[in-house]
């Protein structure tokens, strides 16, 4: 009898350890499909966050070249503007010698297509930058091309004379004013 009791003890402590066995089994699969539930979770939520970065990026993109397309166009005849500024420059030279003749008629003539050609400028967007002698210099908007001894101390640091005047296209500025300035 004690060895059958011995072996029914042996039968099922061997029951209990494979139990045992099975239970640590099954928990190592469980966790194995937990893991690649994880790593399922994980490569979707990459994929998720690689498709966000990829769509904000693309309505970035979309948002740039809209906005590249209009300055585009706000400023497509740039180039030819530019071009038009030594002539604007020689319409004023002239003016400020007509007006020493006493020709009225050649005078309102050739004030008469200054203006037209300043209203056509103008239609197109380009605008005068406002300068005059006793502004205060500032590098940023202006164009020193010499400094002379102030006449008074209060213009020092200022504008002494405008040289040739500046303008811009709408916002931008496509010739800077060439100004003497006080020191």
């Amino acid at each position: 009898m004690a060895k059958d009791k011995q072996q029914q003890e042996e039968v099922e402590q061997e029951v209990l350890h494979n139990t045992e066995e099975q239970d640590v089994a099954q928990e190592q699969d469980q966790s194995e499909e937990k893991t690649e539930l994880e790593k399922v979770q994980e490569e979707l939520q990459a994929e998720k966050d690689r498709y966000l970065r990829l769509f904000a990026e693309f309505e970035n993109y979309k948002r740039r070249t809209a906005k590249e397309r209009v300055e585009l166009f706000k400023t497509a005849g740039e180039g030819i503007l530019k071009d038009m500024l030594p002539v604007l420059d020689d319409f004023d030279r002239a003016l400020v010698e007509i007006n020493k003749s006493d020709d009225e008629q050649l005078t309102a003539g050739v004030t008469l297509i200054s203006n037209k050609l300043r209203n056509t400028l103008k239609s197109k967007n380009l605008e005068e930058v406002e300068v005059e002698a006793g502004d205060t210099f500032n590098a940023d908007d202006h164009e020193a091309v010499t400094q002379i001894p102030a006449p008074n101390d209060d213009m020092k640091g200022k504008i002494i004379d405008v040289i040739e005047k500046g303008y811009k296209l709408g916002d931008k500025v496509i010739r800077y004013p060439k100004v003497v300035i006080g020191k």
